[in-house]
């Protein structure tokens, strides 16, 4: 593994590496990347044992432009105004694939993302390799949003470290969001991760499988993990039997470092699971068998908030006065699940308190 300048860095190197099938990663306009090609089935397998990838999870691609995007995806009236009006930019466009790249770079379904970086020395170590990279985090799957080049080393493994040909090292970036994610295969518009940009004024997306609802449980948390340590955190659930409530806890547990079996506290209303670092756990409050909203008090709700805690709140709405009283203390997420339209899709909202 080899770390250079930004200001260094030489982009024949860079093809150099990309041709072997090797690992590099750079800098965006949201955060780090790690790029492969695209089109290189050894160097896909490479990329999914240093990220952990979970089987069935695609990647995006970062193209030069949309002419270099027309290789390897449809591209609609839909996604052509998106191309036209916010690229390049952090916005990631889901189309239908040509199957022009490697397996296991489009989705189970055909579809795939494309990314245009708005970043000068990746569209120019893009446009000499000629081909598109791979546009995913740095970070290994469900692990801290990487800004520096610490975030990223300090958290993967020795093995993991092995794996990296060449990092590009251009500091601490600005901390923002990852890109949106929109799904332009159909005729409306669907927001599948929400990030620097928005499409509407409200916070919401579509997962389409339990995956993506754990991944969106991930990218909450770690949009406000900043605060963790110096207030309690809150996530309000509600939904309809089956909605997804579970799932979402799945995945924030994963993100915050809990290994044990995540299962639905509904008989015994709590269940708390020890973090791996410091003194809070991770409740996982279910209030469907409350009889009086003053039964969480019971469950020692106000000591977990002074000890700056993590409490998932299955069914919230009838706790809401309960958890009103704590927006001061804690980080309070109020995330809606509903059903879509298909069986396994779900449209999730959230807020967060003020």
């Amino acid at each position: 593994m080899e770390i250079v300048s930004v200001s260094t860095v030489k982009i024949d190197d860079v093809i150099r590496i990309l041709d072997k099938g090797g690992l590099v990663i750079y800098p965006t306009e949201t955060m780090y990347g790690i790029g492969a090609d695209a089109t290189n089935s050894a160097a896909i397998k490479k990329l999914n044992r240093y990220k952990k990838r979970p089987a069935g999870k695609p990647y995006s691609i970062a193209t030069s432009g949309k002419t270099m995007a027309e290789g390897y995806v449809f591209i609609n009236k839909v996604a052509a105004n998106i191309y036209k009006s916010l690229l390049p930019g952090p916005v990631t466009v889901v189309s239908h694939g040509k199957h022009n790249v490697a397996p296991g770079v489009e989705s189970e379904a055909g579809t795939l993302g494309i990314r245009i970086p708005d970043h000068k020395l990746v569209i120019d170590i893009i446009k000499k390799f000629g081909r598109p990279i791979t546009s995913t985090s740095a970070n290994a799957s469900y692990k801290k949003r990487p800004y520096k080049i610490s975030d990223v080393l300090d958290n993967i493994s020795e093995s993991q470290k092995k794996l990296i040909d060449l990092i590009i090292d251009s500091g601490e970036l600005p901390h923002k969001d990852p890109s949106t994610v929109v799904d332009t295969t159909c005729d409306d518009l669907t927001v599948l991760r929400q990030g620097e940009i928005l499409f509407n004024n409200k916070n919401e997306i579509l997962s389409r499988n339990e995956e993506e609802t754990k991944n969106f449980a991930k990218e909450l948390w770690q949009k406000y993990e900043i605060h963790f340590g110096r207030r309690a955190f809150v996530f309000a659930l509600t939904g309809e039997m089956g909605s997804g409530k579970t799932v979402f806890t799945k995945g924030l547990a994963k993100a915050v470092g809990v290994t044990d079996l995540i299962t639905s506290p509904t008989f015994n209303l709590q269940i708390s699971y020890k973090l791996q670092t410091g003194h809070q756990s991770l409740v996982h409050i279910d209030t469907w068998r409350m009889s009086s909203p003053s039964e969480i008090y019971d469950l020692d709700f106000g000591e977990n908030i002074s000890e700056c805690s993590i409490i998932v709140i299955e069914w919230a709405d009838k706790i809401v006065d309960e958890i009103k009283k704590y927006t001061e203390e804690a980080v309070v997420i109020w995330v809606q699940l509903t059903f879509g339209k298909r069986e396994n899709e779900r449209l999730i909202r959230w807020m967060v308190a003020k």
